[in-house]
């Protein structure tokens, strides 16, 4: 796909981040890029933050409702388009915003037609406005990618797959993890909002967190329920020492220093550990940080704990990056799940003998989960698992029959849902 015009030199008010949407798009679905990380490359030029905000909500429209806007493309087209074809893109584009994002259609297409850039705009009007005259629709809730439907049906049933198609179509909440867990029904009370655990608040998706009362004083960070239950389950941590690898952003670095641990952390990019240093700063927490790799890095002295939130394919996280739905292929599962096993086989002899190990993947899929942590124990005598308690975990959460936490869509629906995720609490003996 060519790419799209210069948003410098496009006349249409809004062409801008229209054209921005296309290349974000282009650099996720045409070269596996992740939404997140070609938002910055993709907007570069955007004057303002909300031209900026609209080319990430048009993309992420797109994403989330991809199958189903082809499915109406497709149906509107004697001769099906290429993938890649930019008259499919635009298409995408133009749909997403007037059934999605409430764009009226005139204006949808007037700003959707330049993006075509010498191709198929009779085709690109034609079938936009066919499928608007008809009253096109999009499926409510919006279907998943096929292969994934599949793959999630077969090691999770129908009702998982239907509970990530709902929560695939809303936004999802923003979670706070809190520095002083003490001060939970002040904070909630404060920021209207609520809380499923101590230390923990829930506002509505679309808050803007660097606009609420306590930000720049680092009373908080952004981080959902569900990663914020690896860290919770290593407890308090006074005089105790804790070994946190694959620590940026650094949600769970901060959680463990404000329970008292002792922590390392351990962070193989630099860019990351600008990051993770930012973070710590504003919170005004201290943490050891060093540069390394969890697969090679090695401790003078062991740990009373180890925490690995090991790299993984992130498909428990596509309420907030749809993306990741449409870029990670099954072989690259069985790599990263190849990958989790060296790093959690390295982690394990960082552990003082009586101490824990905590295994965590933000993955829906077995094979970076339950399978990594099953052929753990058959090569590992030494440890065990640790199953948590009751009063661990917050109402809804409940640790699977073989004693590990797995949190799938469905789990707290009721309460705004949760990201997919996997833990175990290992004791080595």
């Amino acid at each position: 796909m060519a790419t799209s015009p210069d948003p410098d030199k496009t006349a249409a008010p809004g062409m801008a981040a229209r054209a921005a949407a296309l290349r974000l798009l282009d650099a996720v679905l045409r070269r596996g890029l992740p939404l997140e990380g070609a938002l910055d490359k993709a907007a570069r030029g955007l004057d303002r933050s909300e031209d900026r905000a609209l080319a990430h909500a048009i993309a992420a429209a797109v994403l989330r409702h991809l199958g189903d806007l082809d499915a109406a493309i497709d149906g509107a087209t004697k001769q099906r388009l290429p993938d890649d074809a930019k008259a499919r893109f635009v298409l995408r584009i133009a749909l997403a915003q007037t059934l999605l994002l409430n764009t009226p259609p005139h204006a949808a297409i007037a700003t959707a037609l330049p993006l075509v850039d010498g191709g198929p705009r009779k085709l690109v009007h034609g079938v936009f406005g066919s499928l608007t005259r008809a009253g096109v629709t999009l499926p409510d809730p919006p279907n998943l990618p096929a292969d994934v439907a599949e793959r999630w049906a077969e090691a999770w049933g129908d009702e998982v797959v239907a509970a990530a198609q709902r929560s695939s179509a809303a936004l999802a909440p923003l979670d706070l993890s809190l520095r002083a867990v003490s001060r939970t029904a002040e904070w909630a009370e404060r920021l209207g909002a609520v809380s499923l655990a101590p230390g923990h608040l829930r506002l509505p998706a679309g808050t803007r967190i660097t606009e609420l009362d306590g930000f720049e004083e680092g009373a908080f960070w952004a981080q959902d329920i569900a990663a914020a239950l690896p860290a919770r389950l290593l407890g308090s941590g006074e005089g105790k020492t804790v070994l946190d690898l694959c620590a940026a952003p650094g949600g769970k670095t901060m959680q463990l220093v404000a329970a008292g641990w002792s922590v390392t952390a351990i962070e193989l990019a630099e860019s990351r550990i600008k990051r993770l240093k930012a973070n710590l700063a504003r919170t005004k927490l201290v943490a050891t940080i060093r540069l390394g790799d969890a697969l090679t890095y090695a401790p003078a002295e062991p740990f009373d704990a180890v925490l690995l939130d090991a790299p993984c394919s992130a498909t428990g996280i596509f309420r907030r990056h749809p993306d990741v739905l449409h870029r990670v292929r099954p072989r690259a599962i069985v790599e990263m799940a190849e990958r989790q096993r060296a790093m959690l086989a390295r982690a394990a002899g960082a552990v003082k003998p009586g101490g824990t190990l905590v295994y965590a993947v933000c993955s829906l899929e077995p094979e970076e989960g339950e399978r990594t942590i099953q052929a753990f124990l058959a090569a590992q005598s030494g440890f065990r698992i640790e199953p948590p308690t009751d009063v661990e975990l917050p109402t809804g959460i409940a640790a699977a029959p073989e004693g590990w936490v797995r949190i799938l869509p469905g789990i707290l629906e009721a309460e705004g849902g949760a990201d997919g995720f996997f833990i175990a609490r290992l004791r080595r003996n």
